[in-house]
C-alpha cells in the first residue's frame, strides 16, 4: 500500500510540473506579437482554470498594456470563481494590478464586486479610480450610489461618475447632481441635466430652469427635455425665449417640450 501511495504522489508531482510548464508556455505566448496566438493563449489559459489565476494576476503588472489586458481577459474567461482573487488584487501594491482587477470585476458584472469597487473609488491612483467607475457602471448596482455621489467631487473621474449616476437613476444622487448641474464642468452639467429628468424628482425643477441659460447648448437642450419629463409647467415662460436659441437643435427640442407642457403659440 505504501508503494502505491508513493507512486501516486510522484505522479501528482509530475502532473503539477507539467501543468506549471504549460502555464508558463501560455504566459509567454501572451507576449507574442501575433494576435491570433495571443487569443489562443487567452482561451487556453481560461481552460486551465484556477491554477492559472495567480500567474495571470502577476502578469497584470506588465509594462505593456496589451499584455496586462490579455491577462485580464484570460482571467475573466475562467468565470465567477475568480471574483475572490480579483477582489484581493484590488489591494495589491502595484497600481496596474489594481486597475486591471477593477476592470476584470466590471467585465464579470458580479455583484460581489460592488463594495470593493466602491472602496477603490478612493484609490490613490487615478487610473484605478477610473477603472472602478467603469466597472460599477457595467455592474449597474444601486448600492454604489453613495460612493459614486462622494466621488462626484473627484476631478479625475467626476465626468464619468455623472454619467454612471445618470444611468443608475437613483434619487439619492439628486442633491449631488444639482450641485454638478450648477458647477463649472460642462460635461458634468450635460449628464446632470439629463439625469435629473430621468430620476424624476421635483427638486430638480428649479435648477433645471436656471440651466436653460447655460452657455453650453446641450445642457440647455437636456434641461428642457428633463423639464418636459417632470411635467414642469412653471418652466413654460423661461422656455419660450429658447425658441430663438442660437442652436437650431435647442429650438426644435424646445418646440416639442412646450407642446408637451400644453403651451400653444398665439397666432
Amino acid at each position: 500500500m505504501g508503494r502505491l501511495s508513493g507512486a501516486r504522489k510522484g505522479s501528482t508531482t509530475m502532473s503539477d510540473d507539467v501543468q506549471a510548464g504549460r502555464i508558463e508556455q501560455l504566459l509567454e505566448a501572451l507576449r507574442d506579437d501575433n494576435e491570433a496566438l495571443r487569443d489562443h493563449a487567452i482561451a487556453s489559459l481560461s481552460q486551465v482554470g484556477e491554477d492559472a489565476v495567480g500567474p495571470l494576476i502577476g502578469l497584470m503588472a506588465d509594462e505593456d498594456v496589451l499584455i496586462r489586458e490579455a491577462a485580464t481577459s484570460a482571467i475573466v474567461r475562467i468565470g465567477p470563481s475568480v471574483v475572490g482573487p480579483l477582489i484581493e488584487a484590488l489591494e495589491d501594491d502595484e497600481w496596474a494590478i489594481r486597475e486591471q482587477a477593477a476592470s476584470g470585476l466590471g467585465k464579470l458584472k458580479d455583484p460581489r464586486g460592488v463594495d470593493p469597487l466602491v472602496k477603490a473609488l478612493k484609490d490613490k491612483d487615478g487610473a484605478v479610480r477610473t477603472a472602478a467607475v467603469w466597472a460599477l457602471e457595467r455592474i449597474g448596482d444601486a448600492r454604489a450610489v453613495p460612493g459614486l455621489v462622494e466621488a462626484l467631487t473627484d476631478h479625475t473621474v467626476h465626468e464619468d461618475v455623472a454619467r454612471v449616476l445618470k444611468k443608475i437613476g437613483d434619487a439619492r444622487a439628486v442633491d449631488a447632481l444639482i450641485d454638478g448641474l450648477l458647477g463649472s464642468n460642462w460635461m458634468v452639467r450635460r449628464h446632470a441635466a439629463e439625469a435629473l429628468g430621468k430620476i424624476g424628482d421635483v427638486r430638480g425643477i428649479g435648477p433645471l430652469i436656471e440651466s436653460l441659460k447655460d452657455e453650453d447648448w446641450l445642457v440647455r437642450r437636456n434641461a428642457a427635455e428633463s423639464l418636459a419629463r417632470l411635467g414642469a409647467k412653471q418652466a413654460i415662460d423661461p422656455l419660450i425665449p429658447l425658441l430663438e436659441d442660437e442652436n437650431t437643435m435647442v429650438q426644435e427640442t424646445v418646440e416639442g417640450v412646450l407642446a408637451s407642457l400644453g403651451w400653444n403659440a398665439k397666432p
